[in-house]
């Protein structure tokens, strides 16, 4: 995942492989990044855009933005962006959809600034779509063996007392 959010050629390929689906199908303003893949957002654009390919984007210049978190969680738009969310269509890139909260706060995010979701990717996904949109990815669970996610109270490590090694999140791993 550090990679890929870090070296621009592995970001260009991720780019490319996440715009794949939408080329000729779902036409776009915006592309909402979150977890620090900006990059991958750029390349995604840049694709999407093409005037070679048979885009409905060919030609358009894509916005990229990322939310801020306030001091109550909430992730918020400030003015001088919110002009590329209102009454536009809004494609969401994530690093990781685990549980799809994050998914879920961010989409409730882009609908109270008017946005229209039309897409959602994700470089890793365990759950195959968050609410009615598919998440388009490049790994999932599958991918993973013996992938699980678990809350605190029904974690089998936990119950066994287990100590951890790491905590990991979409911005990589401390070691503990």
């Amino acid at each position: 995942m550090t990679d890929i959010r870090c070296q621009h050629k592995t970001a260009q390929l991720a780019g490319r492989e996440l715009a794949e689906p939408y080329i000729r199908t779902t036409p776009l303003d915006t592309i909402v990044s979150l977890d620090g893949v900006e990059v991958v957002a750029s390349f995604m654009a840049m694709t999407l855009s093409e005037s070679t390919s048979q885009s409905m984007n060919a030609g358009c210049n894509i916005a990229i933005i990322t939310p801020e978190v306030n001091s109550s969680g909430q992730l918020i738009f400030r003015d001088n962006v919110q002009s590329k969310i209102w009454n536009h269509s809004v494609l969401l890139l994530v690093a990781s959809a685990t549980t799809g909260n994050t998914i879920t706060q961010a989409v409730e995010c882009i609908d109270y600034y008017s946005g229209r979701i039309c897409g959602i990717s994700a470089l890793f996904s365990a759950i195959p779509n968050a609410g009615d949109l598919p998440i388009n990815c490049i790994f999932s669970a599958q991918d993973v063996p013996d992938y699980a996610t678990y809350s605190p109270a029904d974690c089998p490590s936990c119950k066994a007392h287990q100590k951890i090694d790491a905590l990991v999140n979409s911005y990589g791993y401390s070691k503990l």
